[in-house]
């Protein structure tokens, strides 16, 4: 598992709407771009890893459509998200 528990409790943390905040678009979207980063990294090492790369491109499109429904839900909050993330260039 690339996210220990207590890495997936600072990414709630930071990025939580209210006390008891543990799904909402922006948490959902902070812990998948860690777990994008871990694989991204280990791809560097692992070339030929189909079945996980496969993991990937799943987890890249989930979030990519959290990321479109937070855009129409609240432009502003996707703005500072995604720069607070660093996906966008």
């Amino acid at each position: 598992m690339p996210l220990t528990t207590n890495a997936k409790q600072e990414v709630i943390k930071k990025f939580k709407t209210h006390d008891k905040d543990t799904g909402s678009p922006d948490v959902q979207i902070g812990l998948l771009t860690g777990r994008i980063d871990y694989l991204t990294e280990h791809f560097k090492t692992h070339k030929k890893d189909f079945s996980s790369r496969r993991g990937l491109l799943r987890m890249v499109a989930r979030r990519r459509k959290l990321l479109d429904y937070l855009r129409e839900k609240d432009a502003d909050k996707y703005r500072s998200l995604i720069k607070e993330l660093g996906i966008r260039k």
